[in-house]
């Protein structure tokens, strides 16, 4: 007997409570579905291979997202080894579109009172495209919701009319139809529900046990974060504006250096995010067509007629940019007019101080002299040399004119160290 108690307390000091206690990782997801989320589900599943929780609880909320970055979560739920519990919650909350499907591939799918789930029609983001073409989309989709539907034993009819028909359920009905298998109030109501449910893993058949777990809520780290910011078409809009200024700046003004770096890489970070995003490709070029204008409108005299069709590419082009996207990936007006605004009155501004030091007079060599006012300190005759002073300096001076000391002169020519002047009057001009 001493020695069961003995290996008892030898077990309790050499393994940490934290070993001894079951745990379950909790992710909240309250986003549209996005490469970002990929990165964040992927990561929390690769951690729990190694830490083997008994499951990972994802609490989603989303309107949708994109159809690659759905494909990717599925596949990783579908080839997990640790169960996935999605829970469509709080009240309130939604699993739409991709949403749905993410939620059909979980080994349990669970919904809140309150919530929906449903109306999973693709929706095509490259724009418009023909009859055939939209329905060989949809049938790929209802292929693939069903099959993900039969895998998890759910109504495989069901799912195919949330593809077909865009069809939105309640939880109880979602319940009822058996798309999901459980409707609970709380999270710890979930918790119990689930306890000593049965799964299939890709490693064999698995029963969770939640009884007394110690709940792990897993966040995001720097990386979510950047591709979660980047994924926004609001950021990545304006990445692409301030790269574009930044780059103009430069070429209107090299040399600078500081504005062509954070131009650079502000347009790389920007179209980073393009490729994760349903960017309409003609906007892009519609908005470089308009930096070009803007550039010519330096080296051509245009009055005003490139800067006009410079800023009327970038409103069309930025109104262009996400136009067949779904709404959540519109950019917002709060954004978008003021960028317009202010971008526009930057390029203006610029190309302003460039033809301004175009034509401003050269301030070094001879040409800085030609146009210049000075005094005579010897008087001059035609055919004898005086002495000016101008810019501080004293020069020998030739005109074809008498001019008496202390009078005003303005230089017309500089031959060499010699300047040839007329007379001012007392009214300003010269003769």
């Amino acid at each position: 007997m001493k020695k069961y108690i003995i290996l008892t307390v030898f077990i309790i000091l050499i393994f940490p409570a934290s070993v001894l206690t079951k745990e379950v990782y909790f992710l909240e997801i309250e986003e549209i579905i996005s490469p970002a989320v990929v990165e964040l589900i992927l990561s929390t599943l690769e951690k729990a291979k190694t830490h083997k929780p008994e499951c990972v609880i994802i609490q989603l909320d989303t309107p949708g997202g994109l159809a690659n970055s759905m494909y990717k979560i599925v596949k990783i739920i579908l080839n997990s080894p640790i169960p996935v519990v999605v829970y469509v919650a709080p009240s309130g909350a939604r699993a739409a579109s991709a949403g749905a499907i993410i939620t059909i591939a979980a080994h349990i799918a669970a919904m809140a009172p309150g919530t929906n789930i449903g109306a999973a029609h693709p929706v095509n983001l490259g724009g418009k495209t023909s009859k055939e073409m939209t329905e060989k989309i949809v049938n790929d989709m209802v292929a693939y919701v069903k099959s993900i539907a039969l895998k998890r034993n759910r109504n495989a009819k069901i799912a195919e009319k949330m593809v077909k028909k865009s069809i939105s359920l309640t939880a109880k009905e979602a319940l009822k139809v058996n798309i999901v298998d459980i409707v609970a109030d709380s999270f710890s109501e979930l918790l119990e529900k689930i306890n000593g449910k049965k799964v299939s893993t890709v490693l064999g058949k698995k029963i969770i046990k939640t009884k007394d777990c110690n709940v792990i809520e897993i966040k995001g780290g720097i990386r979510y974060e950047i591709l979660r910011i980047l994924s926004n078409p609001n950021i990545a809009y304006l990445l692409m504006m301030i790269g574009l200024a930044g780059l103009y700046f430069e070429l209107a003004h090299p040399g600078v250096v500081l504005p062509g770096v954070i131009g650079a890489i502000s347009l790389v970070l920007a179209f980073f995010a393009f490729q994760v995003l349903p960017v309409n490709y003609a906007g892009v070029l519609l908005i470089l067509l308009g930096i070009i204008f803007f550039i010519l409108e330096l080296k051509i005299t245009s009055y005003g007629l490139l800067t006009i069709a410079a800023i009327f590419c970038y409103a069309l082009g930025s109104l262009m940019l996400f136009h067949e996207a779904p709404g959540y990936f519109h950019i917002s007006w709060s954004v978008l007019w003021p960028t317009l605004l202010f971008i526009s009155l930057f390029f203006i501004g610029v190309m302003g101080l460039v033809v301004k030091a175009q034509r401003a007079r050269v301030k070094i060599g001879k040409e800085s002299l030609i146009g210049e006012i000075g005094e005579v300190v010897e008087a001059i005759s035609p055919g004898s040399l005086g002495k000016v002073f101008v810019h501080g300096e004293y020069w020998n001076a030739e005109s074809e004119e008498h001019i008496s000391k202390k009078e005003k002169v303005k230089i017309i020519d500089v031959k060499g160290l010699k300047l040839k002047v007329k007379k001012i009057k007392n009214g300003g001009s010269y003769v």
